[in-house]
């Protein structure tokens, strides 16, 4: 080391993002020839439609190559606005709405924006593993919330009453939810922004799988609210994650603060993914159709298979494209254990530890690939517990405390 010092106290104690590690793993393990099915990451593994790549190709060919304004090009502020009306009868200002390069750096400025240090976030456990990562990094302090499977993995007003203080500025919700799939409903979403609202606090909804469930249509939190904080965008539903695109809808005292964070942090969004997305608001929803049409038969295939290996799913995932699978019969360190199967079986999927102490024994399966890779996991996975059973001679970590059906 060069100086007295290292990395900072913050930067050292927010975590890693498993997911992520699990997938770096699982690349090494594929240059060294393995063959890996990847279960791990939310990445849909469809192409961009077609129409979006073309305006894409065609914004760079124009020398659409150049900054634009902070809060995004004007007429994809416009199309987005137009979304909410035409989906949910909501009215949305353009002047409103702030495009970033996704929504995981528009979560980070929303938390840079809205606390000071020391103020506490409600976060859903289990949850996206990121959010308590973000009210982090902006001095705050996470508080997980009871949304295990006594509240059929859903955040509920008797659970926040529990967990609210006076040092509480926001709550997140996120449905259709990551990691269980679970999907709130109209009710439910009407409930908790209204207790947001009586309490005085920020309500975040993040709703970036909008689009990718059973429901013809998912209700957002302005239906309920006109100041809830919404976050949304094109990575899950137009399968575009390596574009780097997404918004989020505020009320009005916030757009100055976000710009100001954006002009420093982010400066804007890609100009050419921000030309794409206009096309894909517009063109895009017959492939976001199809796309949750083959979503759901990858679940079923996934459901299916879990339970011939005897492993229990609590709640009913309706969206999104992940299942939380229990896997407490044969093991209790979920990291350790998806490790194992990433080594032995070529399984590559995310601990449950990622997404909170509740979800702890379980792992999480990404469906985001095809019907045959989800086959295959199944049998890698099948093909490993027998092993692993016959190898301990009916005891371990691993083995001999659960029976598996033969296929």
């Amino acid at each position: 080391m060069r100086r007295g010092f290292g990395p900072s106290r913050r930067a050292e104690e927010i975590p890693p993002f498993l997911a992520m590690d699990i997938l770096a793993r699982a690349r090494r393990l594929e240059e060294q020839g393995r063959s890996i099915i990847h279960l791990e990451v939310g990445d849909p593994d469809f192409p961009s439609p077609p129409d979006v790549v073309e305006a894409g190709r065609r914004a760079l060919a124009e020398g659409r190559t150049h900054y634009t304004e902070a809060l995004g090009i004007p007429r994809l502020r416009e199309a987005i606005a137009r979304r909410y009306f035409t989906l949910h009868g909501v009215e949305v200002s353009p002047e409103r709405i702030v495009v970033g390069s996704g929504s995981s750096p528009l979560l980070t400025m929303l938390a840079l924006a809205i606390l000071d240090p020391g103020d506490e976030v409600l976060v859903p456990d289990p949850g996206y593993s990121c959010y308590p990562n973000y009210v982090r990094a902006a001095g705050g302090v996470p508080v997980q919330v009871d949304a295990g499977e006594a509240f059929g993995y859903r955040l509920s007003v008797e659970a926040l009453e529990r967990a609210v203080t006076n040092r509480t500025k926001a709550l997140i919700v996120n449905s259709p939810a990551n990691p269980t799939g679970v999907v709130y409903h109209p009710d439910e979403v009407r409930q908790l922004t209204a207790w947001a609202a009586e309490r005085g606090l920020w309500l975040i909804s993040d709703e970036i799988y909008h689009g990718l469930s059973d429901r013809p249509v998912e209700p957002t939190a302005l239906r309920f609210d006109p100041d809830a904080i919404v976050v949304d965008g094109f990575s899950k539903r137009f399968a575009m994650t390596g574009w780097r695109l997404g918004w989020c809808v505020v009320p009005e005292e916030l757009v100055r603060p976000l710009m100001k964070l954006q002009q420093n942090l982010m400066v804007c969004a890609p100009a050419a993914a921000q030309e794409a997305g206009i096309v894909a608001l517009e063109q895009g929803e017959g492939h976001t159709r199809a796309m949750a049409e083959e979503l759901r038969r990858r679940r079923r295939t996934l459901l299916a298979g879990l339970e011939r290996l005897g492993w229990r799913v609590a709640g009913r995932p309706e969206g999104a494209f992940y299942v939380l699978a229990d896997v407490r019969s044969v093991a209790t360190d979920s990291r350790r254990f998806a490790i194992q199967l990433l080594d032995h079986a070529g399984v590559a999927l995310t601990p449950g530890i990622d997404f909170g102490p509740r979800a702890e024994g379980h792992l999480r399966f990404s469906y985001a690939a095809p019907v045959a890779a989800i086959e295959e996991a199944i049998d890698r996975i099948h093909a490993f517990l027998q092993g692993a059973q016959a190898a301990a001679g009916g005891a371990g970590e691993t083995a001999g405390r659960t029976r598996v059906a033969p296929k």
